[in-house]
């Protein structure tokens, strides 16, 4: 099948990977804050079902893509979190609060990104799985994105002028 396809599935596909992981590594950081703790990882399990239905729709483009997202519990994400506490030591939490939104909208933008080009890339192919794939995951990319967006927007002007 088609070479240029398969690649931008399991760029997608490792583009989600890394999205849950920053989602979860937020809501890790901030177990204090329920509203960010608790939706961070309900986005993360949305980024991690995209990954589990990139593994299935490669599979028609002969891609060998792992069904199961890199979990929380993996050596990586317990040195990601170790690094993490030691960051978190020398900066301002807020601060690194801030940084962590700003990075998973921009993962969340990529990833929206490369959905609608899936997307505009199944229907020229007349791909109809590739299709209703693209058009379920990407409104919950849409809205990762959104979330950082709006929690961006109501803790920048407050985390940057207090002491």
């Amino acid at each position: 099948m088609n070479n240029k396809v398969g690649l931008a599935i399991r760029e997608l596909h490792e583009s989600e990977n890394d999205l849950a992981g920053r989602l979860l590594q937020i809501s890790d950081r901030n177990k204090a804050d329920h509203e960010i703790f608790h939706l961070g990882q309900d986005l993360a399990r949305w980024s991690q079902q995209h990954v589990r239905e990139l593994a299935r729709v490669g599979q028609d483009y002969d891609l060998d893509l792992d069904a199961e997202p890199a979990e929380d519990h993996s050596i990586l994400a317990a040195l990601r979190r170790k690094g993490s506490e030691l960051v978190g030591r020398h900066h301002d939490p807020s601060l690194l609060l801030l940084r962590d939104l700003r990075e998973i909208h921009r993962t969340a933008a990529g990833v929206s990104l490369d959905w609608e080009i899936l997307a505009q890339t199944a229907q020229a192919l007349q791909d109809r799985e590739l299709l209703a794939t693209a058009e379920r995951c990407h409104p919950q990319t849409l809205r990762q994105m959104r979330w950082a967006n709006a929690k961006l927007k109501e803790s920048s002007a407050q985390i940057m002028v207090t002491g």
